[in-house]
């Protein structure tokens, strides 16, 4: 992934101040100093951009700055979530209704122009809207950059991967297998890919990494599906520098259909099988347009050693980005494909043994959700009944949701080993993530 590695700008006194320019500043006067409304003639350009903010959201990997009502069409700036604890508050409220600054290069998305802040530095509260006028100083007010995000740069550097060396397969004594699922929040690197839009989202910290292996190695599972990876070699590494020791013999992710490159993995103790990849199955939308799953519907089969092998199927529905009502149709659609799918293996093996596991990026009574579960005697199983109320919470930021599951199979209702689900409950500081790991056991029986 690209990363411009930017000095922060350090404002010495928490009162406004008329700084001077320096040449190494990010806010270099020989860059054009731009209105947010000229952005659209200087894509590809590195400009400072200035104007209000009017109107800003968090969606929990983002926080989107807009300057202007009509934010679907129009200039916006995007804070990826790593920064925010480098601000002095939350982006959202730290910057709406202020006049700003913000220095990048105006890139186009989704046909509008926007620039992705790449350090908190690269954006400032000043005292007017308007780009200033040659030799005019700015004034800012105030610091919104922590102390500690002044003195050591967020930045990851670019390293490079370390080889992943399978361990041997893990042989089950007792045949319970603990099988988890895990959206990891843009487990990108920081190399760039050419051919997905993953530069908007910026490599993770150290400190993040390091928060994600900890939730995972206190875990324990077995088999741990993820979401939100950049690409194969990103997960090998990670699993290479950061869970050593566990006992991972498997790592599997295909390249899915997100443009930006956020794929479904898996990673395994016990021996991988036949992996099948869905990503090109066409389907239509709930609202009959053609459309593919918006990642993939990642198929794994496990193959434990003595025991009845059993399929591990990787979601990732489309997110409610864009708006609940508006994407919808897609999660709902998406739904209905992974049902005919299974279907047509229940149809087949009533006793089929699989587990369907993942962000589904809805809650479990919405229609998507309740259209892929099913009725009758193919009705899959949601095994979190066994949780108190005040577990049920697999989306760690606002608004606490239960979003992230493992549904089994009838067959694999069966061997689920009572009491065992559980959500490892955290925040975006304490789990590297928005979203919180979930697990389940199940008691395999063991092949005549």
């Amino acid at each position: 992934m690209t990363r411009n590695v930017i000095g922060l700008f350090i404002i010495l006194f928490g009162i406004a101040a008329a700084p001077t320019f320096a040449e190494d500043s990010q806010f270099d006067p020989g860059l054009p100093q731009i209105s947010w409304s000229d952005t659209v003639d200087h894509y590809g350009t590195r400009c400072v951009v200035y104007g209000t903010v009017v109107a800003s959201k968090d969606i929990g990997s983002r926080c989107f700055l807009n300057f202007d009502k009509d934010f679907r069409t129009t200039f916006t700036a995007v804070v990826p979530s790593n920064l925010y604890g480098q601000f002095t508050s939350n982006p959202q409220k730290l910057f709406l209704n202020k006049h700003v600054r913000v220095v990048g290069e105006i890139v186009k998305f989704k046909d509008k122009p926007e620039i992705v802040i790449a350090a908190a530095g690269d954006i400032q509260i000043i005292d007017s809207p308007e780009p200033p006028k040659k030799g005019e100083e700015v004034k800012t007010q105030g610091n919104t950059v922590t102390p500690e995000a002044t003195a050591k740069s967020g930045t990851p550097k670019a390293q490079a991967p370390t080889a992943f060396t399978p361990a041997a397969p893990k042989v089950l004594t007792d045949g319970v297998v603990k099988i988890a699922t895990f959206n990891v929040l843009n487990l990108f690197d920081n190399f760039d890919d050419p051919y997905v839009d993953s530069e908007y989202y910026p490599g993770k910290r150290d400190s993040e990494i390091e928060n994600l292996a900890k939730i995972i190695r206190q875990a324990d599972a077995d088999v741990v599906a993820f979401q939100e990876v950049e690409n194969r070699g990103v997960l090998e590494n990670f699993v290479a520098t950061h869970l050593s020791g566990m006992g991972y013999c498997d790592v599997v992710l295909i390249e899915g259909n997100n443009p930006r490159g956020i794929d479904v993995g898996l990673i395994s103790r016990l021996p991988v099988g036949e992996v099948t990849s869905h990503r090109h199955v066409d389907f239509r939308s709930a609202d009959g347009k053609d459309m593919r799953f918006q990642r993939d519907l990642l198929q794994v089969s496990i193959e434990p050693e003595g025991y009845s092998p059993f399929d591990v199927f990787v979601v990732h529905l489309k997110s409610k980005h864009g708006g609940a009502d508006e994407s919808r149709p897609i999660r709902l659609g998406e739904t209905l494909a992974i049902r005919k799918k299974l279907d047509r293996i229940l149809t087949n093996d009533p006793q089929a043994l699989f587990v369907i596991c993942g962000d589904f990026n809805d809650t479990f009574d919405s229609e998507p959700l309740q259209r892929l579960v099913g009725s009758g005697d193919t009705k899959l199983t949601a095994f979190f009944d066994d949780l108190p109320e005040d577990k049920r919470i697999t989306y760690n930021r606002s608004y606490l949701s239960m979003i992230d599951f493992v549904l089994g199979s009838p067959g694999m209702a069966g061997l689920y080993v009572p009491k065992s689900y559980d959500v490892i409950l955290g925040t975006v500081e304490t789990n590297g993530s928005d979203h919180n790991l979930v697990s389940a056991q199940f008691k395999l029986k063991k092949q005549p």
